[in-house]
């Protein structure tokens, strides 16, 4: 058949296959949304996610039920979803720790970091921050470091868990003074803040989302961020390289991923509906008080990062000869 009603024919094919793509897209989500937070309440990672899972739910016209599965530096929660290929009514909020770091400190990961997941969008990054309990004399970095080192074992540095971000430059910060500060991994950010402020432990490498109330309240004191450029919610705090201890630099991240194999115009709503968060007032306003940089990487962008960050850590790890302790 030629002319114009071959023509007729092939444009009524093509629109009969589009049929199905469009109805799924607006269709969903058709049930609530599971977001996989793989960090214990009141840390970056939930702050973060209970943040936008509010906007989301507005947007999308479905509950948003935020699940804390923390566990294994994040990776926990991550194994959760890359268990649930195809399922387009989850999404978890990970991170350097669960899909940076873990997969490559640690032996034996459950999943992929790259091809078990649908990377969306990069959500925000941030600095870890240095901080004492203010009964420790030491006013900055190198009068810390000159205290572990009169008193060899005896200074100890808390992270809300292995593997994680924060423990990480906290050993990067260790090994490049030449001193030993040993780290004592807690069950999330929670328990480790209790500590430092009790005098239990008298330092910490917190998320500065995750601290931000607790140095505003003067209940810890900032020696020192990790990034490198100072953070605008502390102008006065100077960055490592700042302090003497430049191998120490290094930016928490955090995003938005799905499993794999989710239908491709549900990954670009999501992709559009997490532009619109991040550009809105309201998501910069809150992100700005506890200290975040909304990211601006989409899903190819987000997943070269994670690419990316997978080969530094994994020589970071190796020529430190770090080990999950």
């Amino acid at each position: 058949m030629t002319g114009p009603f071959a023509r007729r024919a092939l444009l009524a094919t093509a629109a009969l296959l589009a049929t199905p793509r469009l109805s799924l897209a607006q269709s969903w989500p058709a049930r609530p949304i599971r977001w996989i937070v793989n960090f214990p309440p009141a840390g970056a990672a939930d702050i973060l996610s209970r943040t936008l899972a509010e906007w989301f739910g507005t947007r999308l016209g479905q509950p948003i039920v935020v699940e804390n599965r923390p566990g294994a530096g994040g990776m926990l929660g991550a194994d959760i979803v890359a268990k649930a290929r195809g399922d387009a009514h989850m999404v978890m909020i990970s991170s350097a720790a669960s899909h940076g770091i873990g997969p490559v400190l640690y032996a034996n990961v459950p999943y992929d970091p790259l091809a078990d997941f649908t990377h969306l969008h990069l959500v925000g990054t941030f600095p870890s921050v240095l901080v004492v309990n203010p009964a420790v004399p030491a006013q900055t970095v190198a009068e810390l470091v000159a205290l572990a080192r009169a008193r060899p074992g005896e200074i100890t540095y808390g992270s809300g868990g292995n593997g994680t971000m924060n423990h990480l430059v906290g050993q990067l910060l260790a090994r490049s003074a030449g001193v030993e500060i040993t780290h004592v991994p807690y069950r999330g950010s929670a328990p480790a803040m209790t500590d430092v402020m009790g005098g239990q432990i008298p330092a910490l490498m917190e998320s500065l989302p995750t601290a931000m109330g607790n140095i505003r309240a003067g209940r810890m004191r900032p020696l020192a961020v990790s990034e490198r450029e100072r953070a605008p919610a502390l102008p006065d705090v100077p960055t490592f390289a700042e302090a003497g201890f430049p191998a120490a630099i290094s930016t928490n991240w955090f995003g938005i991923s799905a499993p794999a194999g989710i239908p491709p115009e549900i990954a670009e709503r999501w992709q559009r509906e997490i532009a619109a968060a991040l550009a809105s007032d309201v998501v910069k306003e809150r992100f700005a008080t506890i200290g975040v940089r909304p990211g601006t990487l989409g899903a190819d962008g987000y997943t070269a990062l994670i690419r990316e960050e997978l080969a530094r850590w994994r020589e970071v790890i190796r020529v430190g000869n770090i080990r999950a302790d």
